[in-house]
């Protein structure tokens, strides 16, 4: 992973949600996020077969230890030392009892960029939401707030990725005004507002993969159930973008 130490952006904390809000939010069907300041992917090496064995029994429990479990995961995804893990029969056997994901990742749909192949991961270790360009509505909020509340999860990673297409549609019909079908109108919509305007052409796209995916992770952070859950200092929300070139995932701030 890089080397530079990348910080994230601290949430405001805010008041803790009425009975009634989390009395709904566990009838949600699915979803994950946690909280935490300071935290960026570090150097991450191949782990040792000893390292293996200890994560496939260890329980994370705080965003520095999920952040360091997807850090070496994308490694080894990069380097192409795929371990391909918690696949194995006796795996499949105790997860019919329960899981115990140890983080969430809302990502694009983009079919290049999917979460357990980029961080490695087997079964039971992600929450995966996916929409185009990481658009954030009510059933996405449920499904990561789902995660948080009821499970515990100690990291939500908003993971953006370069070439994105919902970003481009979106740029393309606020440049052009032409109208673009219903239901996609709707993604470029809940887009348009961090479309950078300070860049032009390609270099306009990727500023606003970049503003969109901040944005995101911000409206996450702010919302009073999961920011309570950061203020608390059991959850973790970050904004991340993966490069297809080098197939590596940085934090963003």
């Amino acid at each position: 992973m890089s080397s530079n130490i990348r910080t994230v952006d601290t949430p405001t904390p805010a008041p803790a949600p009425a009975p009634s809000r989390r009395t709904l939010l566990r009838t949600a069907v699915a979803g994950t996020a946690v909280a935490g300041a300071g935290l960026a992917f570090g150097t991450a090496s191949p782990a040792s077969a000893a390292s293996r064995e200890a994560e496939s029994t260890e329980r994370i429990t705080t965003p520095a230890q999920a952040l360091r479990r997807l850090a070496a995961g994308n490694e080894r995804w990069r380097t192409l030392r795929q371990e391909h893990p918690h696949e194995s029969a006796y795996l499949r056997r105790r997860l019919v009892d329960g899981q115990q994901p140890f983080a969430v990742v809302l990502g694009c749909i983009d079919s290049r960029v999917p979460p357990e192949l980029v961080f490695d991961q087997g079964l039971g270790d992600l929450m995966t939401v996916r929409s185009a360009g990481e658009v954030l509505d009510e059933a996405v909020l449920g499904s990561v707030a789902y995660g948080v509340l009821e499970l515990h999860i100690p990291l939500v990673m908003v993971l953006a990725h370069q070439s994105c297409g919902a970003v481009a549609a979106a740029v393309h019909a606020d440049e052009t005004h032409e109208p673009l079908p219903a239901h996609i109108q709707y993604l470029a919509d809940q887009i348009r507002p961090s479309i950078d305007r300070s860049q032009n052409g390609a270099a306009r796209i990727d500023a606003t993969i970049n503003a969109n995916v901040r944005s995101v992770r911000n409206r996450l952070a702010a919302d009073p159930d999961i920011a309570a859950k950061v203020a608390s200092g059991g959850l973790a929300v970050v904004a991340a973008r993966y490069d297809l070139r080098d197939q590596r995932v940085r934090t963003l701030g």
